[in-house]
């Protein structure tokens, strides 16, 4: 792996770090970055010394959205761009379905494809500087990595509407109150709040946790009824699993512990 390749890989203890490496262009999203991003899904999940994925862009920007050169190519030459578009929103929902928690951390752009690859993760963390938004109808062109899907949910019907169909971008402290953004911070603390966080997810790193963000995913727009049964059925698997019972056990008998000593 080299400076150049489209994605630089950096394993910090039990998170890998996922740098989107294309700062000449904001990061656009092209083909190449989005096989070096569909193939770390794949490493992250199956390596038992990640716990956590966090997601960053080099240079100026998080990333911008896609790449409209490789748009233009794609037409100029008898093709498509809707076959390139299936695979960034293939992506984009396995990162959303991954049993593993991931992290957006943003600064300067989010937009378009940038911020349909935010929304997909679990938590976000921004410099207040950082202008997000959708945009897409500015260029004519509609979502296609899941944004009109997953924004609603995210920042609520009224602002996903706003931003959908006015393409307008907004500061990060604009999101404030929908808690969608996990920490909005000067840019000088994002990578030492980002790491934070990091931490924090992969202090719980479990069976349990795993099976809780499968069970988020499964159910997000499920009715509350089948969202319920989905939910007893992950606790019944989850309860059988070997070690939950010595678990609780050693934690009733420090609580134990700490009141005879009192």
């Amino acid at each position: 792996m080299t400076d150049t390749d489209p994605l630089i890989v950096e394993q910090r203890g039990t998170v890998r770090w996922l740098l989107l490496n294309r700062p000449e262009r904001r990061n656009a999203l092209d083909a190449a970055l989005i096989e070096a991003l569909d193939k770390q899904i794949t490493s992250a999940e199956a390596d038992p010394g990640t716990a956590v994925i966090a997601v960053a862009g080099n240079g100026p920007s998080f990333c911008a959205g896609g790449d409209f050169h490789q748009f233009l190519e794609l037409h100029e030459g008898g093709d498509n761009p809707v076959d390139f578009l299936t695979d960034v929103s293939a992506c984009f929902s396995r990162i959303a379905a991954s049993p593993k928690p991931w992290v957006a951390v943003l600064h300067g752009h989010a937009v378009a494809g940038g911020l349909e690859l935010a929304l997909a993760c679990d938590v976000v963390v921004a410099a207040d500087t950082t202008l997000i938004g959708d945009g897409h109808v500015k260029q004519r062109l509609v979502p296609a990595g899941g944004s009109s899907v997953r924004l609603p949910g995210a920042v609520g019907r009224g602002l996903s509407r706003w931003l959908l169909l006015t393409g307008e971008l907004l500061p990060a402290t604009a999101f404030a109150h929908t808690g969608w953004i996990q920490a909005i911070v000067p840019a000088a603390d994002l990578d030492a709040t980002a790491t934070r966080i990091c931490r924090q997810l992969a202090d719980r790193i479990s069976p349990a946790q795993q099976r809780l963000k499968t069970l988020l995913h499964r159910i997000d727009g499920l009715a509350p009824e089948q969202a319920l049964r989905e939910e007893l059925a992950v606790f019944a698997d989850n309860w059988s699993a070997s070690d939950v019972a010595d678990a609780l056990r050693a934690f009733l008998a420090i609580r134990t512990t700490k009141a005879d000593t009192k």
